[in-house]
């Protein structure tokens, strides 16, 4: 499929939702978030996509933000070790890339008018998994989104990290795929923390 055509369909299936949506802006509504970067060092390295998504307190999802490649010049791209060379064109990504007309400030814009709908600016920690090497690099090139979430993290690795020492035998029955998608990764993190919340934390119902 054109990639052109893919931009637009985001778009389109972004709107849908945004016009169904009656629910008011929530305090205690999270926002997640990943991002797929062209390596892991800030200093050089670039933000290719991002996306967002909402969930209530009790992990359910109730918006998807847009879906957003974001255009990197030849040069940045050929700055791609192995790795994220192989990764990002199996998964269609550099041919976005390519293809995009968002630069950082434009992919900002666009996810700021989504996040505005769910949750007040400064009101929800930054989550997802790892989630302090994405927002060092909002930090650096995304800062106007960096500033929207509280200066707090949900960050789902750090229960991987204590369940896989405390109660490795519950990692048996954790399945990701790792598609290295954006809005695919932060479906996993939501899945992943649902699955500690029953497994690990194994909270008591009231």
């Amino acid at each position: 499929m054109n990639i052109d055509i893919i931009e637009i369909l985001y778009q389109i299936i972004y709107k849908i939702s945004c016009d169904k949506h009656i629910m008011p802006v929530n305090d205690n509504n999270l926002i997640w978030i990943d991002l797929e970067m062209t390596g892991l060092d800030p200093t050089h390295d670039r933000i290719i996509e991002v996306a967002t998504l909402i969930t209530d307190t009790d992990l359910n999802v109730i918006a998807e933000g847009p879906v957003l490649a974001v255009h990197q010049c030849e040069a940045q791209l050929t700055l791609m070790d192995e790795w994220n060379t192989r990764t990002h064109t199996t998964s269609g990504l550099v041919e976005r890339v390519r293809n995009s007309t968002l630069n950082e400030e434009t992919a900002v814009a666009q996810t700021l008018t989504f996040l505005k709908e769910w949750v007040p600016a400064g009101k929800s920690p930054i989550c997802g998994n790892s989630i302090g090497q994405d927002r060092r690099f909002l930090y650096r090139y995304m800062p106007a989104l960096e500033a929207y979430f509280h200066y707090r993290y949900l960050d789902v690795s750090t229960l991987k990290e204590l369940a896989r020492r405390w109660r490795p035998e519950i990692m048996v029955g954790l399945k990701k795929k790792n598609s290295h998608k954006a809005l695919d990764d932060i479906r996993e993190s939501v899945a992943e923390l649902v699955y500690y919340r029953a497994h690990f934390i194994r909270l008591e119902p009231n």
